[in-house]
Order: structure tokens, then C-alpha cells, then sequence
């Protein structure tokens, strides 16, 4: 069995208009992509573990118990009884496409590494296979504790533990462009696998197409990327530089696009970690997201993707 454990935050989620329609779920790009993995994949042959903080109220019990649902492991999320999960709320366009009001400066899981138990968490983390997290994973925490990650990353990664990393850009989360910069700088040595999109490259980076963005990860240390291009598909490139572009099919239905990234990481990790080819790794990623992005909300009914495990495993 292949181990990975997803660090991140996981949110309460409002979804609809404000002084209208709205309901109550959950979600937050890693556990996203934690839910849609482990949905795929077999839990003999894939265990999902997640790793954050939460709160001690009914509500955040409720939501590791959703987790358990899907077969997340959640031995590694820790209590804390002065905190709770942060809020977002998402308004959507008649296109699909969102914008997000967030409420999680004093979240449980902003305080991870301060957490009392958290040398528990570092011990099961030296047991993993792969450690994945991503931009909002290091954008949540206090300066201070990035660094602390990080290094800790570091002697994992050097004890053979593959890291990977979707650097998720979210300007309002930090401090300032050239503070996320010079972080995921710190932070690509590490990473083994990258998976990157290039409207976040093009923000953060300035970077005007795709093998801009490639040719810089590299330089940078980063031995595996995925970049990914919504409906022009995805790009691969592998240790030796040999680079593939992998389409996928348009999708004419989009309700919501909310977790269409977190969706493809997701579907892309189940073929990484069972060492399928590149090509068929994004072939997954693509499936995956174009079934998410047809309905409302980060985690969709199960069902929608139940087929999934069959094709992938």
C-alpha cells in the first residue's frame, strides 16, 4: 500500500446568494482533493491520510466524520478546544466561475504546528510514501511556522519521502507577492512533484507561457511538473526535461468550478502513486475534474465519481 498524507485546512462552505438560497457543506483544496482521491482509489492499495487541526465543536466532529465516510484516514487531525474551522463563502457567475469571502484568521488549523500533539503528526509523517500540500497550506500559517514546515519537509524529503506541491496562489492569503516568492522558493528544492497552474504561474510570476513556467520550476530544483492549462489540458514534464502535452475533453455543462483543480490533482495522484504513465495520469486528472465541475459545490455526491474506481484501480 502506497501512504499519503494531504496537509491543509478544511472549511465550513456557504454556497449560493447572500439573503437567498444557500446551503451549508465543506471543503478546502486539500481536503478536496483528499475526498476526490480517496473516492478513486482503493483504500488497500492507496490510504489517504489528512492532516490538520480542528475544532472540538459539533460542527468540526461532524466534518472529520464526513472524512471517515470516504475513507480519509484521520488519526493525524488534531483537537483543539480553543479554536474552530474557518468560513468561506462562494458566488457564483452565470458562467460557472467563483469568488470566494473567507473568515479564518484565527482557524484551528492556522495554529497546526503549535498544537501540543503536533510532534505525534511529524512521527506519522517519516511513515509516508508521499506528503502533498499546497500555496494555502503554507499561506494559512504564521510566518514563523512556514519556515518550521519547511524544514521539517526538507528531512523527510532527504529520508526519501516524495514531497509534492500545487502552489495554489491566493494574493489576499499573504503578506505580499514577494513574501509568497521567496517561500515557494524555500520550498521547490523539496518537491518531487509539481502540480502547477499557469493562470497562478502568470500572477505570481509574471511569466508570459507555459515553458516560461516549466524552464523556472526546474531551475529551481523541482523534478517532476504538471502544468495545468483548464480546457487546453495539462503539460508534463519529467526529471530529464522530456516534456508532454496531455488534452482533454471540453466539457459544455460547467455549473461550478470551484474544485476543478483540486478534482485533476486528485485523479493525477491515483495514476502517480500506482506509477502509471504521465499521459494516463492526466487523462485521470481530466476525468475527474470535468465530472466535479458539473455540479455545485467543492465536494460533490459521491456517486458522480463512483465509477471511477473501477477505471482507475
Amino acid at each position: 500500500m502506497k501512504k499519503i498524507a494531504i496537509i491543509g485546512e478544511c472549511m465550513i462552505e456557504l454556497n449560493g446568494e447572500p439573503f437567498g438560497n444557500m446551503w451549508q457543506t465543506y471543503g478546502g483544496d486539500t481536503l478536496n482533493t483528499a475526498t476526490y482521491l480517496a473516492r478513486v482509489s482503493n483504500p488497500q492499495d492507496i490510504g489517504v491520510h489528512y492532516i490538520t487541526a480542528m475544532g472540538a465543536d459539533k460542527l468540526s466532529q461532524q466534518m472529520i466524520q464526513h472524512w471517515q465516510q470516504d475513507q480519509i484516514h484521520t488519526d493525524s487531525v488534531l483537537i483543539d478546544p480553543n479554536r474552530q474551522a474557518g468560513l468561506y463563502l462562494i458566488q457564483l457567475d452565470k458562467f460557472g466561475e467563483r469568488t470566494f469571502l473567507y473568515w479564518r484568521s484565527e482557524s484551528a488549523a492556522r495554529y497546526l504546528l503549535q498544537h501540543p500533539d503536533y510532534p505525534q503528526v511529524q512521527d506519522k509523517l517519516a511513515e509516508m510514501d508521499m506528503i502533498y500540500l499546497s500555496g494555502i497550506s503554507l499561506a494559512i500559517l504564521p510566518d514563523a511556522d512556514r519556515y518550521a514546515l519547511i524544514e521539517q519537509l526538507k528531512q523527510l524529503a532527504a529520508q526519501g519521502v516524495k514531497i509534492t506541491f500545487d502552489s495554489n496562489y491566493r494574493p489576499k492569503l499573504w503578506e505580499s507577492a514577494a513574501k509568497t516568492q521567496e517561500i515557494y522558493t524555500a520550498l521547490y528544492p523539496l518537491v518531487h512533484l509539481a502540480l502547477v497552474t499557469f493562470d497562478d504561474e502568470q500572477a505570481l510570476w509574471g511569466d508570459n507561457d507555459p515553458a516560461q513556467s516549466v524552464q523556472r520550476l526546474r531551475e529551481l530544483g523541482v523534478k517532476n511538473i504538471v502544468l495545468k492549462q483548464g480546457k487546453e489540458g495539462a503539460l508534463f514534464c519529467d526529471e530529464q526535461g522530456n516534456q508532454q502535452n496531455v488534452a482533454t475533453t471540453p466539457v459544455t455543462n460547467v455549473v461550478d468550478t470551484t474544485s476543478a483543480g483540486d478534482a485533476f490533482n486528485a485523479g493525477f495522484l491515483n495514476g502517480y502513486l500506482r506509477d502509471k504513465l504521465p499521459q494516463q495520469c492526466c487523462q485521470q486528472g481530466n476525468q475527474v475534474a470535468g465530472i466535479v465541475i458539473q455540479h455545485k459545490g467543492a465536494i460533490i455526491d459521491k456517486n458522480a465519481t463512483a465509477h471511477l474506481i473501477d477505471q482507475f484501480n
